[in-house]
């Protein structure tokens, strides 16, 4: 049985550094162009939610703690 995993975005704390994507192995994260944060940034959004591994790279990765990953049953 395939575990699923939900990614959450404090996304006023992103800086579009790009590091998160970088660090996907499944190359699931990009930034969301119609959408501008707090800080005038475009934030990181996740393109195929379904497709995430779980494996926390990103969030480990990210220099602001923008992501959370959970597991969901």
């Amino acid at each position: 049985m395939k575990k699923n995993f939900k990614l959450e975005f404090r996304k006023n704390r992103c800086k579009g550094c790009e590091l998160c994507a970088a660090a996907c192995p499944k190359h699931l994260l990009a930034i969301d162009k119609s959408e501008v944060n707090q800080g005038g940034y475009h934030p990181i959004g996740i393109t195929d939610q379904e497709a995430c591994i779980g494996c926390a790279s990103c969030a480990v990765m990210c220099p602001d703690g923008v992501i959370n990953i959970y597991e969901v049953e």
